[in-house]
């Protein structure tokens, strides 16, 4: 069971992350996009959208930190275990507690507005659910691994980091998730989920940026001026026969 909850799953996610996302792009391109829903409704939009974003931001940064950097780099700059936790604690509390707020107005938002909710797919419907949960799991680690300190303050950068990278060195080493709190083992294997239900949902438009804009040709565009007696175009007409240019000489 170790080895296919903490080697077999998380590479057959991935797999999945990889191969569905090529999938989605070749046969879907058209349904690669957020399915922007503000034409029905903007007022929780403006404020869910960017508390979630920026709010993500800052836990995806954390993530990336503690997860892909070494334990090994931080103690060679001097800085100790416990004082990476306090300053993980001062910036990820904040971003999880928005990310978190974010995401309850949106679903919030999505569930009450009629048209936003016709538009939500059932594969939408699911990630939402597992990302709240992901999230909820994450803030639940921080608060109750770091300051309620249940069992003693637990070190996921010597646990959970190590297995991280090992997954990706092709050089798994699943005892150590194995040992790590329950807290932590549902966090990580619901996040590998996540991962592969992400090219089946919205959650595809993180990877679109608009690069065509850098190489498009320019586009002109010429003022049309409507006030009449100016501009040959929006000349008001005149009664009669006007001059022509062989006349006007």
């Amino acid at each position: 069971m170790t080895t296919f909850l903490w080697v077999i799953v998380p590479y057959v996610c991935l797999a999945v992350f990889v191969v569905g996302h090529f999938w989605r792009y070749r046969y879907d391109k058209f349904g690669w996009t957020t399915r922007s829903s503000q034409l029905y409704e903007d007022k929780l939009l403006r404020i869910g959208s960017p508390l979630f974003h920026f709010g993500m931001l800052g836990v995806v940064m954390g993530h990336v930190i503690g997860l892909i950097i070494p334990q090994v780099w931080t103690n060679a700059l001097g800085l100790s275990p416990h004082a990476y936790h306090v300053i993980a604690l001062a910036g990820g509390i904040p971003a999880g507690i928005a990310a978190l707020a974010g995401l309850a107005i949106l679903v919030y938002r999505r569930r009450t507005t009629g048209p936003v909710f016709s538009a939500t797919t059932t594969n939408d419907k699911a990630m939402y659910a597992v990302l709240g949960t992901v999230m909820a799991l994450g803030m639940w680690n921080t608060v109750a691994g770091s300051l309620l300190q249940f069992g003693g303050e637990y070190n996921y950068r010597e646990g959970v980091s190590v297995w991280f990278r090992s997954i990706f060195a092709f050089q798994p080493q699943p005892e150590l998730m194995a040992a790590a709190p329950l807290g932590f083992q549902l966090h990580a294997l619901l996040a590998f989920i996540l991962f592969a239900m992400w090219p089946f949902t919205r959650l595809v438009h993180v990877f679109s940026a608009p690069l065509g804009y850098l190489t498009r040709p320019y586009l002109v565009y010429r003022s049309k001026d409507q006030r009449p007696g100016r501009g040959s175009g929006n000349r008001a007409p005149k009664r009669g026969w006007e001059k022509s240019e062989l006349t006007k000489k």
